[in-house]
């Protein structure tokens, strides 16, 4: 199981200032657009990813009510792939093959409150399915372990698909996650906010270590 960096913030600034201390760290991370209506917070402007310069390959999960106006905005070399809410207004045709044209892997996010039922039907059209841990937007969110058991429902239905986690993803609850067949997840607050970055990224990895030699 992978841990992905993710990047949320609400300038500029502190947006660049994490991808920095992100690159000595890893290869790839997550990147959260915001609109300020879909969740209430607002981060920088999504056409600023454009204009910078990094070596990671990165996805942006974009928690907005217009996706398709979102991603069109962005153009980076590091960008691999776009995920969106299912609760957003969108055509789900429409981004899909969007995001297709231009080579790029489609994912799918689910709030919390939202059933695995209600979204199966486009779940099974895209490569990664995110299931949101938290309720949506800002970092430090409180862990909702209740979405553990629709995410490994998910995983029995969709075998081959990519699964991931999206917040509250602590050192105590790693395991759980492990445990039902997460491929990777998104760890921000604990990462970025309190001590040294690189401190922090490499608690979690080695406790993904101890993790896997236990399960070996």
């Amino acid at each position: 199981m992978k841990i992905v960096p993710s990047v949320l913030s609400e300038n500029y600034d502190d947006f660049v200032l994490r991808l920095r201390q992100a690159e000595p760290l890893t290869d790839y991370v997550q990147i959260d657009i915001m609109d300020g209506f879909f969740v209430g917070t607002k981060s920088f402007p999504a056409e600023m990813i454009s204009g910078v310069e990094t070596e990671l390959s990165f996805e942006v999960h974009l928690m907005v009510e217009d996706p398709g106006q979102i991603v069109r905005k962005i153009r980076n070399r590091g960008l691999r792939k776009v995920i969106y809410h299912f609760e957003s207004r969108v055509d789900h045709d429409g981004i899909l093959e969007e995001l297709r044209g231009w080579g790029l892997d489609a994912g799918l996010a689910v709030r919390p409150e939202t059933t695995l039922q209600e979204c199966r039907g486009v779940a099974g059209r895209v490569g990664t399915l995110l299931f949101l841990t938290v309720d949506p937007g800002k970092y430090g969110s409180p862990f909702r372990p209740e979405v553990l058991a629709k995410v490994a429902e998910a995983r029995r239905i969709f075998p081959r698909k990519t699964i991931a986690v999206d917040g509250g993803v602590s050192l105590d609850n790693l395991q759980l996650f492990y445990g039902i067949g997460v491929d990777y997840v998104c760890v921000g607050s604990r990462i970025f906010l309190g001590g040294r970055p690189e401190d922090n990224f490499r608690k979690f990895l080695n406790r993904m270590k101890e993790i896997e030699d236990l399960r070996a």
